[in-house]
């Protein structure tokens, strides 16, 4: 299993691209589905659970031609991947691929939209609290899909006599980002209006939108919380570049801002993280959007003032961003409140975070009091374990800041979501390397 070593204590100089979001790609894959007509994506980043989306798009008879998918020695390099879906023939996501990997669960709108019918494994993925599929399961039960919950298994199929799902007023009972891109494909080959109401405003959803409308679809209202879908009869092939990555991003802001240095995020849209960008700002960071992407400057960990924060539906401060500056307000001067407010079980960092010397005290698994070290102590390198993707993240972060070495395990959980994450570090001058 592999791992990482850190020998921390360098600042963060230079330039490091970001990748092409996850929460963008998977469900861009997906929608590649809702058509017979080969689908190109750029930018596509090199991730564990892009390589699980692939194989489970395969194993239904898809043909995937990865045209440009180079290895981390090229960190500034995109991935481009066809798919052509015009002879899928299993409509069916099974366990053994599922469990893996929450995202599957985006299979299924496209494939009843497409087919009438599905067969999607109960998904896996991070243990971080309960994300029902309820609410995927209620929305396409508006438009008329009749579905079972049987043996682990969503059984969805049309009523007998009808060929396409029915537009409806659809209100989720809650904001679900996965939830409502599902029901968003589904709507695009829907007959008549479909409207989301409570619907996801993340940057990953609109994006997913501007995609669909290049294959055809009429959707507008992507990006606020109420999106119109007027159905068609079918969708086109495209081209289409995934947006960047946002937390990838905002998880190099904090690197930079913890360890000090000076670093271009080449491609990262500033505009994408305003409430992470403020926090930052308010903790003494320079951060700065430019024509190729966002500039931080940072005098290190122990002159910032730690900052607290409540994590929140986008645009507010994102839940996937909350372990990163975590690790920024361990080493900075003052003490902070993290309240988290969107999964119960988000806190599993905390007890790694400890064991290097951090001053963490929780509550309820739902708020951690931060004790900044400032200057009057350093995190003293350990061998950590990770939990989850972005607890993972923010051990590598602790870990360059720490003196001495730091070993990261169980990192299987960072490659779900960062894109050479390590080999992007050492292009900024860090210490670091995968080991065996």
């Amino acid at each position: 299993m592999d791992k990482l070593l850190i020998r921390g204590g360098r600042p963060l100089v230079g330039e490091v691209p970001i990748s092409g979001a996850k929460n963008a790609a998977l469900p861009e894959l997906c929608a590649a589905l809702l058509t017979a007509e080969p689908v190109t994506l750029a930018n596509v980043p090199r991730l564990q659970d892009v390589a699980t989306m692939l194989t489970l798009i395969r194993n239904m008879g898809v043909q995937v031609e990865r045209i440009a998918a180079p290895g981390c020695e090229d960190t500034g390099a995109a991935g481009v991947v066809r798919i052509d879906a015009s002879g899928l023939t299993t409509p069916e996501a099974p366990y053994k691929l599922v469990k893996t990997m929450r995202a599957s669960v985006l299979a299924l709108g496209p494939l009843l939209a497409r087919f009438g019918e599905a067969t999607v494994s109960l998904p896996g993925g991070c243990a971080i609290g309960s994300r029902p599929v309820d609410q995927h399961i209620k929305g396409l039960q508006a438009m008329g899909a009749e579905i079972v919950v049987e043996h682990g298994y969503m059984l969805a199929k049309l009523p007998a006599g009808r060929t396409r799902l029915q537009g409806a007023r659809i209100a989720t009972d809650m904001v679900t980002v996965t939830g409502t891109e599902n029901l968003l494909m589904a709507a695009t080959l829907a007959e008549g209006e479909t409207v989301l109401e409570n619907a996801a405003q993340e940057p990953e959803v609109a994006d997913l939108a501007e995609m669909l409308i290049s294959m055809g679809a009429r959707i507008e209202g992507h990006g606020t919380s109420r999106i119109r879908i007027q159905g068609v009869e079918q969708l086109h092939g495209c081209t289409h570049a995934v947006v960047a990555d946002r937390i990838e991003a905002g998880t190099f802001l904090c690197a930079v801002a913890a360890t000090g240095g000076d670093a271009l995020l080449r491609h990262g849209r500033a505009d994408h993280l305003d409430a992470v960008i403020d926090k930052l700002r308010e903790a003494g960071v320079q951060v700065q959007a430019e024509a190729g992407g966002i500039r931080v400057r940072s005098a290190g960990g122990p002159h910032l003032r730690a900052q607290g924060f409540r994590t929140m539906e986008y645009p507010g401060f994102p839940t996937d961003m909350q372990a990163q500056f975590m690790a920024l307000n361990v080493v900075a001067q003052g003490t902070a409140t993290v309240a988290e407010t969107i999964f119960e079980n988000r806190f599993m960092h905390v007890n790694e975070l400890l064991r290097l010397g951090a001053r963490i005290q929780t509550t309820d698994g739902r708020v951690a009091v931060v004790e900044g070290l400032g200057s009057a102590a350093r995190l003293s390198g350990a061998t950590v374990m990770a939990t989850d993707l972005r607890a993972s993240a923010s051990l590598v972060i602790a870990g360059l800041v720490a003196s001495g070495e730091t070993l990261v395990d169980r990192i299987y959980h960072l490659d779900r979501g960062y894109d050479c994450m390590e080999a992007k570090l050492r292009g900024l001058g860090a210490d670091i390397e995968r080991i065996q």
